[in-house]
């Protein structure tokens, strides 16, 4: 049974498709977890590969389905990018930046290396640092519909399996290896302290 102390941030470039798609997976297990993404801007595939959606941070989950509804509905639903949407938008109002949050978490899981060391530089802007410790862990997954349920499915085990943990920061090395072992993922893990 999920922890009350046990807090979870899922971590993409745009909060789009892979954090969103474990966000939604984990909270249905009854896990405390938030969502972001690393980036700049939140971008989306366009109509052509030199012609990317982008959004700011905050734009609302609706404001963005409905911009690609009136752009091109069809072109929008047979890519996935509405549905998506509309599974996003259910879970929160809108895309949230990591670098902007100020809670603190017990475990921080991204979905690629470079999402991985924003999170990593980060944490070396913050000041005062505290030493209340926070697991960074990297799971590589695709940015595709299928890799991102894929995705969801290890970040559960994964978290499943460290929420069990009676001391983390003692056990956290054996749970990697145990994970890389049985799902053949390779993981990057680090101890930062808030």
């Amino acid at each position: 049974m999920p922890n009350s102390d046990f807090f979870i941030a899922v971590v993409c470039s745009s909060n789009m498709n892979r954090s969103m798609e474990a966000h939604a997976f984990l909270s249905k297990k009854g896990f405390n977890v938030r969502s972001f993404g690393t980036g700049d801007k939140v971008k989306l595939p366009g109509t052509a590969p030199d012609k990317p959606n982008i959004y700011d941070f905050g734009c609302s989950y609706d404001e963005i389905y409905r911009d690609l509804y009136n752009k091109d509905k069809t072109f929008y639903t047979q890519n996935g990018l509405l549905n998506m949407l509309d599974r996003n938008r259910r879970i929160k109002q809108h895309p949230e930046r990591f670098q902007l949050c100020d809670e603190q978490f017990t475990v921080v899981i991204t979905c690629e290396e470079r999402v991985y060391d924003q999170v990593l530089e980060y944490f070396e802007t913050i000041e005062n640092f505290g030493n209340k410790p926070v697991h960074v862990i990297n799971i590589d997954i695709q940015d595709n519909h299928e890799e991102a349920t894929i995705g969801a499915f290890l970040i559960c085990e994964l978290v499943t399996l460290i929420s069990r943990s009676d001391d983390l920061d003692n056990d956290i090395d054996k749970l990697v290896v145990k994970f890389e072992e049985k799902c053949q993922r390779l993981l990057l893990h680090c101890v930062l302290f808030y």
